[in-house]
């Protein structure tokens, strides 16, 4: 991946915590001077420090996600996305399922809005376990992320506080947002909220658009 962005772009930074491979690199591409190679964890970088330092108001990121910690990074790079473009990032197929799902599917649930506030995600491809040297045992996908916000008009804070009010409508997905955020606030609220939104009192977070979850959560606020 590092050799074909090389080809194409400006400048590469890659960013490799594994120190074995950062060496393999750094020889790789010793005399190259469009590439530099970061020793680091991607949870760590500063993304917006980073194109501060190249003189730059945007990124592209790609990357391969060590599948085991796809979330957290994502949450990374959505807390710097002012200073991303967009993304191609490359993931199980099954995370990938569940970035680009829509309301009322199995798949749909809080990542899914974590990811589609900030972004508008697509899978390109799909990537088979033998296009990997060891093959995976796990099917994956490459997911391309145009950044823009949902809800430009929120500050960050209000964007925060939707996310953990997303949070606790996903708690548990077989339960109804009645029965999910009734520890924060009163059945009679949440209901009254859900009419306000033209949804019936039954009504579970997968069945609602992040449009609707937002409307839900403009009249709690206003409620509390």
């Amino acid at each position: 991946m590092t050799s074909l962005l090389a080809r194409r772009a400006r400048k590469v930074i890659a960013v490799e915590i594994d120190r074995g491979l950062v060496e393999i690199l750094r020889d790789q591409f010793s005399k190259n001077t469009k590439v530099e190679i970061i020793s680091a964890d991607v949870l760590t970088v500063d993304f917006t420090s980073l194109c501060g330092w190249e003189g730059i108001s945007q990124a592209f990121v790609f990357g391969n996600l060590p599948y085991y910690i796809t979330s957290p990074i994502l949450h990374h790079l959505f807390a710097h996305r002012a200073s991303i473009r967009a993304m191609g990032l490359l993931t199980q197929r099954e995370v990938a399922e569940r970035l680009t799902a829509r309301p009322g599917t199995r798949d749909y649930g809080y990542l899914t809005v974590a990811t589609q506030i900030y972004s508008q995600p697509g899978i390109a491809l799909d990537v088979p376990p033998g296009a990997f040297s060891p093959a995976p045992k796990v099917q994956s996908a490459l997911v391309t992320f145009q950044m823009r916000t949902k809800f430009d008009h929120w500050r960050t804070a209000r964007h925060e506080e939707f996310l953990e009010f997303a949070k606790r409508c996903f708690a548990q997905k077989r339960k109804n947002l009645l029965n999910n955020l009734a520890g924060r606030y009163s059945r009679g609220q949440i209901t009254e909220a859900l009419q306000k939104s033209g949804k019936p009192a039954s009504s579970r977070a997968e069945q609602l658009s992040i449009e609707d979850l937002a409307a839900v959560f403009d009249f709690l606020k206003e409620a509390d």
